[in-house]
């Protein structure tokens, strides 16, 4: 069936109780990067240690893992504008500082069955995720919250509107998403750009301090 739009997205009230939900699964701060910075799925599967800095708050996206049929493949990101900076917020900051911890614990628990390497989101045993393993998880983590269905990639297109909504413009959502130009994001949007121009007059005219 068609989708009725483009954008298809939870509330910022159901992402919260998704997240809530899924805060001791241990792919939560997977879920939770894509919810608030908008990763696509292989960016997050193929992101690594070495291009994560938390200290500064910086996410270069620069590598992907596709799948194809079910066989996996390692490249560049998608994007037409190559590799990009993603600022963290310091709630996503702490949730990556604790997975870090976690698959800390994970390795010395594994000991020599763990497969080393430098990806921040693993299987148990340290190899690379499988991103049907990931949106697998996704629907039903969001089934057991009793949330409405939506894809995984959706939460990519909820984290474009957090920023429209939270008064950002366009040029942060592509530059955030990796978009390749301005227009693919105008496109996208348009659906949810109406209410938010609506909501930017409603808040623009509350300035006025008009006598009754």
């Amino acid at each position: 069936m068609p989708r009725p739009s483009a954008v298809m997205v939870w509330t910022p009230e159901q992402t919260g109780a998704f997240l809530s939900a899924a805060r001791t699964h241990e792919l939560y701060a997977l879920y939770h990067l894509i919810a608030l910075r908008g990763l696509r799925r292989g960016e997050a599967c193929g992101l690594r240690w070495s291009d994560v800095d938390l200290k500064t708050g910086i996410i270069t996206v620069r590598w992907q893992i596709t799948q194809l049929g079910w066989t996996t493949d390692h490249g560049q990101p998608k994007s037409e504008a190559g590799e990009r900076h993603v600022a963290l917020d310091s709630a996503t900051i702490k949730v990556l500082r604790g997975h870090r911890k976690d698959q800390q614990r994970w390795r010395l628990a594994r000991g020599g069955d763990w497969v080393e390497n430098d990806f921040v989101f693993t299987q148990d045993n340290g190899q690379p995720l499988h991103p049907a393993r990931v949106t697998d998880q996704f629907e039903r983590l969001a089934q057991q919250a009793s949330l409405p269905p939506v894809r995984l990639h959706d939460l990519r297109h909820g984290a474009a509107t957090l920023i429209l909504a939270a008064g950002h413009d366009l040029k942060v959502v592509q530059e955030t998403l990796g978009l390749s130009s301005i227009t693919i994001a105008a496109d996208t949007y348009t659906s949810v750009l109406p209410d938010l121009a609506r909501q930017a007059a409603e808040d623009a005219a509350a300035l006025i301090p008009l006598k009754p």
